[in-house]
């Protein structure tokens, strides 16, 4: 038998006090005597009143709102070693982008913070989010690594907080990126219908080891569609490649591959040194469509709804009471999307 709800109106009725008087005393407001909270808060215990945890939100929310124009505040951190990122990294715009709009849309605006200013640590960082009354956090920018400067090792217990783009460690927080495993796979199955026998992935170690390898393992999984003798082993020097382009060409002549792909687009320059064209001579695929590459085909990440995802994760965190680093972290993995490009054949033209 469901055990009927004690009301205010009931708590304020046993005290012989108005319900306005009820709820100001159960919120610890001091224009009620300590004396008179302190009789309503016992009678409401006796009573066994307890409060309904979302109105009480809402009447918050409500209450401060009154204020002309007023947002709740996250906090946005930029966690690149490039101060302005935000504006002119090929990728991490899009992610802020997509943080700031969602952001917008559900009431929240975004104090801006440089992971890397020098006179920034966790100390300093938690009294100013403290003094300005954020409650949560995003981390967006990680390109190198993915381990979080120890320096701010302190500020992650104390606010719940989502990464964009990586999973972090040291700590492991909840994050939201696209799903790169997914990505290549259907890279993959896009290439093999317009007729490429000896697909092969251009990606740099760092990378792939910054997403926890989910490139080559897609690559891994795409390549169970061919015969042995027509798996085509990767290449992973991208970086020192740039400066040692030998060891692109060796791999190259040895490997064979008649599609790539790949993140970097300095492969098309590079081939074009050795005489290969794309697409008379071979396919690229661009598992990042981005600035400078909008005409190749491949795969569209849309980072921008990974921001946007990130925001609704922490509002859900936030509205759940979530406080400091997850036990067990969620991640959330948004989908691409392939277009057509200049870079592959067309349909239907497929060597014999």
């Amino acid at each position: 038998m469901e055990t009927k709800r004690v009301t205010m109106a009931a708590v304020a009725a046993a005290a012989g006090v108005s319900k306005n008087t009820v709820s100001l005393a159960l919120r610890g407001d001091r224009q009620i005597p300590a004396a008179t909270r302190a009789r309503i808060e016992a009678l409401a215990g006796e009573l066994g009143y307890a409060r309904n945890p979302v109105v009480a939100e809402l009447m918050s929310e409500l209450s401060r709102s009154r204020v002309a124009g007023f947002r709740r505040t996250l906090a946005l951190i930029n966690a690149n070693e490039d101060e302005r990122a935000f504006e002119r990294h090929p990728t991490i715009p899009h992610y802020v982008a997509g943080c700031r709009e969602r952001a917008a849309f559900l009431g929240y605006k975004f104090d801006e913070f440089w992971l890397h200013d020098p006179e920034l640590d966790g100390t300093r960082l938690r009294r100013i989010l403290h003094a300005r009354g954020i409650r949560g956090i995003i981390v967006t920018g990680l390109m190198r690594g993915n381990v979080l400067p120890e320096r701010f090792a302190g500020l992650w217990p104390d606010f719940p907080s989502v990464v964009t783009g990586v999973r972090t460690r040291g700590p492991t927080l909840s994050f939201c990126c696209v799903d790169h495993h997914e990505l290549v796979v259907e890279a993959m199955e896009r290439v093999l219908l317009l007729g490429y026998r000896r697909p092969a992935l251009v990606v740099d170690e760092t990378i792939d080891r910054l997403v926890d390898r989910r490139f080559s393992a897609g690559m891994w999984v795409g390549q169970q569609a061919l015969p042995a003798a027509r798996r085509v082993a990767g290449f992973y020097q991208v970086q020192a490649a740039r400066t040692r382009r030998e060891l692109f060409e060796r791999w190259f002549r040895r490997a064979r591959p008649d599609v790539i792909l790949t993140l970097n687009r300095r492969v098309r320059e590079w081939l074009g040194e050795l005489g290969v064209e794309s697409p008379r001579d071979i396919g690229l695929v661009q598992l990042e469509r981005r600035r400078g590459t909008m005409n190749w085909a491949g795969m569209d990440q849309h980072n921008d709804l990974a921001g946007a995802a990130a925001v609704d994760m922490l509002a859900g965190m936030l509205h759940g009471h979530e406080e400091g680093v997850p036990l067990f972290p969620r991640a959330t993995l948004i989908g691409g999307s392939w277009r057509d490009g200049a870079t592959v054949r067309k349909t239907g033209d497929v060597e014999s």
